[in-house]
């Protein structure tokens, strides 16, 4: 993202300031420390009209373009971008989405998203970087957000970006190993996306060939190649061996229930972030084995009745718009807050409880499987 003025940090509304809200305080006595994001991918640059917000949109919501005559800001996400986001830009809440835009086209696109970034009450941004080129990098973010953001790295774009400059497969064989090597010296974690793992490392004979069939592919655009399974979790065990943590997005965890087995012993933390509606079993699973943790969204009631609070992980899962890393910390803040609410009320757990609880989830954990306090991050 490239600013292209000087612009102060703070905007208001001709009538006067609009309060800001944030996950900071929330209903209650329940508080937030700085959130950490474990899992987004960016922000794009530029200017938006109505159609590519609306695409963005839809994309967030797992969907395709909206039917003529509906729009996506009739939508859950529409909802909590009207209703959370234009104080930030010194609107009024629930404004109409054609004013809103307007405003930001007015305070220009670099502005606005500073403005929506800071006010997220986000701290830490775990970037998951690689996989598109028109999405901010660590840097960008980083400046924008006036936070920490620490990169984890993808798996699939660096054996893509392997393979374009290996043209043998003993090559790309030892250059992957060489740069996964190298992630590892400057990532914080690595991430792929796997819907199968076996107990073991692939046979290396069969790793070979398939390299030499994805090596054969490279003709074809990269976002169109995938690597074959077996090279797959050949990434996938190579970037356990490292130590760092790894981030499996996978469709439905029950499949991997064999390499979380098989990878008990090896001291290194394994992040489960699953598709819905798979939240509560990616916590069953991180309930049953130690080195395992599972991505809670922004909605921490569908899995904290499902595994021990410290194996739970707040994100936003925010790509393309900087709206969606608002909506998401205030979604999980007011989720929070409701949640302790009622368990004090119960008496299932004192206030202080409640709020050491809301602070492993919305940050303590992550700072723990990350390491993030001995990497010296915000």
């Amino acid at each position: 993202m490239h600013e292209a003025t000087d612009s102060p940090d703070t905007v208001g509304p001709p009538t006067g300031p609009v309060p800001r809200d944030g996950p900071g305080p929330v209903a209650g006595p329940i508080t937030l420390p700085p959130l950490v994001d474990q899992h987004s991918h960016g922000t794009v640059d530029g200017e938006l009209g109505v159609g590519s917000f609306e695409t963005h949109l839809a994309a967030a919501a797992g969907s395709g373009a909206a039917p003529a005559g509906t729009t996506f800001f009739d939508s859950w996400t529409g909802l909590a971008v009207r209703r959370w986001c234009p104080p930030l830009l010194g609107m009024e809440p629930h404004c109409a989405p054609v004013s809103y835009l307007a405003r930001r086209r007015e305070l220009g696109a670099y502005r606005a998203a500073r403005l929506l970034l800071r006010g997220a009450g986000i701290g830490t941004f775990l970037l998951e970087s690689g996989a598109r080129d028109d999405l901010s990098t660590p840097d960008e973010l980083a400046a924008a957000a006036d936070g920490t953001v620490l990169e984890v790295v993808r798996l699939e774009p660096l054996a893509e970006q392997v393979a374009d400059t290996s043209g043998t497969v003993d090559a790309f064989i030892g250059n992957t190993a060489e740069a996964l090597y190298a992630a590892a010296q400057h990532a914080t974690a690595f991430a792929m996306g796997i819907a199968f793992c076996d107990e073991i490392p692939p046979d290396p004979r069969e790793v070979r060939r398939a390299a030499a069939r994805w090596l054969a592919l490279t003709v074809r655009p990269a976002r169109d190649r995938a690597p074959d399974p077996a090279l797959a979790q050949h990434l996938l065990w190579s970037a356990v061996a490292t130590g760092l943590p790894v981030q499996l997005h996978c469709a439905d965890p029950q499949s991997l229930i064999g390499f979380l087995r098989a990878t008990a012993g090896f001291g290194t933390d394994l992040v489960l972030l699953p598709d819905r509606p798979h939240h509560r079993r990616a916590a069953q699973l991180a309930a049953a084995f130690p080195h395992v943790y599972a991505d809670a969204g922004p909605r921490p009631g569908e899995t904290l009745g499902e595994a021990p609070f410290g194996k739970l992980l707040f994100s936003t899962g925010a790509r393309a718009l900087p709206e969606l890393y608002v909506t998401a910390s205030r979604l999980f803040g007011q989720a929070m807050a409701r949640l302790a609410e009622e368990w004090v009320g119960e008496g299932i757990c004192t206030r202080a409880e409640a709020q050491r609880i809301a602070g492993l989830v919305a940050a303590g954990t992550a700072r723990r499987v990350y390491r993030l306090d001995a990497a010296g991050s915000g």
